[in-house]
């Protein structure tokens, strides 16, 4: 058994390394670049794993690519934001002639679907697929009527289906060279576009359940969604709030009442692994630079394209350090309770996220450090953790960096992906491994 989830391991990082190299080189081809000077390979190879990783961070301008280079962009955003959730599902399927998964392979899935996961392996899939179109298929309608006004009919449907596709999958390219500066003052768009971002990142297990209580096959919501949806209302309202204060007199002083409540709505909806700027990241007062840092970390939601340690991660561990648990190590949530298991997989996923984040602050200190104002401390935590959180903010570090800074993001942006949820993947144990009881013995904290 140990064996075959460290094939799957292998598989996964397979496939989305091949997608990488297909990528960097469809985008190195002479056809994808429409810029003066020629495509580095590094640049290249940033862009496809930013885009497969559904980061959004670049070392060169989006709208530099051509047609062809932005399609390649587009499709591997919508392959990478998808391939965690379906590739598992789709070898499951392949490989089983029932069309049911497996019990060995069951563990796989439920971690990202808990155990409330449907058997059959096809409608998992399907039910993500028809979510993903649907949303995508909407968001590129109402945003198509947004660009016509500005932009030709074959031209708006392709910005509109690439923000659309983008948004939702929660990777932040754009294609115009200020990202969403131009759109500030729309507040129509920038509702579709939060709107997008939010849907992509809740999860498909939230809406799964939603539709079941709906139509009555389930009499309430299961303690995962109430979880997901108020940890993240929690933090919109929250991080709306004291981006409005902190940039009353800052970045919105120029800014009419409603613009100011909508960019600050829209930068607390933005971290949250979907990257889009609507105003210039390096403008931001410290205070905000800091509260964007922490909403990157957290991300969204688990069983969604979002990134970040998730929503769920985030409250066990906040539940945990303010309430404590009980004798039992389960944390008591309303008339339910978490069970230890959860609780000590929460704090094993933050200790090795930390760990990753801090490895890859550490490596860009050394490589990045010195070399102007752009590159301070502050700078390089706000990129790695963008990175990791496979977010794409960036206060304009990422074009100055060097050619072992870029390998580093690159890196970091791929652990931030699939490494970290390659760790989920819990191993199964053989029964005889609990057989010895070993004795326990007292170490002081703190």
């Amino acid at each position: 058994m140990k064996h075959a989830f460290g094939s799957e391991r292998v598989v996964l990082f397979s496939y989305f390394l091949i997608l990488i190299l297909i990528g960097t080189f469809l985008l190195s081809l002479p056809v994808a670049w429409a810029g003066s000077d020629g495509l580095k390979g590094i640049d290249a190879l940033f862009t496809s794993v930013s885009a497969v990783c559904v980061t959004g961070l670049i070392t060169v301008d989006t709208a530099l690519y051509s047609l062809f280079g932005q399609f390649i962009i587009l499709l591997l955003i919508q392959f990478g934001g998808l391939g965690i959730l379906t590739f598992t599902t789709v070898i499951f399927i392949s490989t089983n002639k029932s069309k049911k998964v497996s019990l060995r392979n069951l563990q796989t899935v439920r971690n990202f679907y808990l155990d409330s996961i449907e058997f059959k392996a096809h409608h998992i899939l399907s039910n993500i697929l028809i979510l993903t179109i649907s949303f995508e298929l909407i968001g590129t309608l109402l945003l198509f009527f947004k660009f016509r006004s500005s932009l030709s009919g074959a031209e708006a449907l392709f910005y509109a289906l690439f923000h659309a596709v983008s948004a939702f999958c929660n990777a932040g390219f754009s294609l115009f060279s200020d990202s969403l500066n131009g759109y500030a003052s729309d507040p129509v768009f920038m509702i579709i576009i939060m709107g997008l971002i939010i849907c992509g990142g809740l999860g498909f297990l939230v809406y799964n359940d939603i539709i079941n209580v709906v139509k009555n096959e389930k009499k309430r919501l299961s303690l995962h969604t109430h979880i997901v949806l108020k940890t993240t209302a929690a933090l919109l309202v929250i991080g709306a709030l004291l981006f409005f204060v902190l940039e009353w007199s800052w970045t919105g002083n120029e800014m009419s009442l409603l613009d100011k409540i909508m960019n600050a709505i829209f930068q607390s909806v933005t971290p949250r692994t979907a990257g889009f700027n609507a105003v210039d990241q390096n403008s931001l007062s410290a205070a905000s630079k800091a509260l964007t840092i922490i909403l990157m970390f957290i991300g969204g939601s688990p069983a969604s394209i979002a990134g970040g340690i998730k929503t769920t991660t985030f409250a066990i561990v906040f539940l945990a350090i303010i309430k404590g648990a009980d004798s039992n190590g389960r944390i008591r949530l309303g008339d339910r309770a978490i069970p230890s298991s959860i609780v000590s997989r929460g704090m094993l996923f933050l200790g090795k996220a930390v760990t990753l984040l801090i490895s890859s602050i550490f490596l860009l200190t050394i490589t990045e450090m010195g070399k102007g104002s752009a590159t301070s401390f502050f700078s390089i935590v706000f990129e790695s953790v963008s990175a990791f959180g496979t977010v794409g903010l960036s206060t304009g570090l990422t074009p100055l960096l060097s050619l072992a800074g870029k390998y580093i993001i690159i890196v970091t942006m791929f652990a931030g992906r699939v490494g970290i949820i390659s760790m989920t993947i819990q191993l199964f144990k053989e029964h005889d491994e609990n057989i010895v009881d070993y004795p326990e013995e007292e170490v002081l904290i703190g």
